[in-house]
Formats: structure tokens, sequence, C-alpha cells
């Protein structure tokens, strides 16, 4: 119970656009995956590399939510695995919407985040991207921000 209201607070702090709690719960040797070759996907395992993909996210998806549709846990806090449904919209540049379903697997040990793999429709992800790189900004089209 104590995991999945933190997970739901996590994702209340990053739809009002703070990101840093999610960050902050990150262990010092973790991987985040994001599935997919485009300028969301990649790997990172710094900390550094997540505050910049989070800026990224926030200037390509501005306005983004997370509504929380699942939050499974299991295991002990020596090993917790944590699996969310979301359903992830906002405002693209058009005036479409953008409406995906993200699946986030979660490993933590003692409750700090040590993996994290994060699955979308990437055809309906990248057809985003391309509509808010057709409005001018070029970053949509940017190879991942991995390291």
């Amino acid at each position: 119970m104590i995991v999945r209201a933190k997970v739901r607070r996590v994702f209340d702090r990053i739809n009002e656009g703070d990101y840093l709690p999610m960050v902050e719960g990150l262990a010092d040797d973790f991987v985040y995956v994001f599935h997919g070759r485009h300028a969301l996907g990649g790997r990172r395992v710094s900390r550094e590399a997540m505050i910049r993909w989070w800026e990224r996210t926030l200037r390509l998806l501005p306005g983004a939510r997370f509504d929380i549709r699942d939050v499974l846990v299991s295991g002990g806090p020596w090993r917790t695995r944590v699996a969310t449904r979301a359903f992830v919209s906002g405002d693209l540049p058009d005036g479409s919407r953008y409406e995906n379903t993200a699946f986030q697997f979660l490993t933590l040990r003692w409750g700090r985040v040590t993996e994290v793999e994060t699955v979308e429709d990437l055809q309906v992800l990248e057809r985003a991207l391309a509509l808010v790189a057709a409005s001018g900004v070029d970053e949509a089209l940017s190879a991942p921000i991995e390291g």
C-alpha cells in the first residue's frame, strides 16, 4: 500500500511539471529504458541524463498528463516489483490530442528504483513526435538521450 501510494504521488508531481521526485527516487546504480529509437527512447543510467530526458519530454509534450489506471506491487523491500498502466494524454501543436497507454515496470531495492522499463504504442508516439517536428521543433526527431 505504501509503495502504491508513493508511485501515485510521484506521477501527481510529474503532472504538475515537477519530475525531480522521480529522479530523486532513483538508486545510485539504476537503468531506465524507454523502448524505441526516437527522441524519447533509449537507455539512461545517470541522473544527469534523466534530467535532460525529462526536460526534453516536457518541451516535446508540454502539458502531457499521466492518468494512472493500475499500480501492481509484488515482493518485499529488498526487491519490490511494480507495474503501472497509465493513460497518457496532451495537446499537440496541430490541435489534435496525444493519447496513448504506457506500461512501466520497475524494480525497487529498499525503496530506491534500480530498474525502469517503459513501453508505449510506438506508432502513436512517433506520429505525435512527427507532428511536433512539423510544427518547427526539430528536437522531436533527435536521437535518444542516453548515458
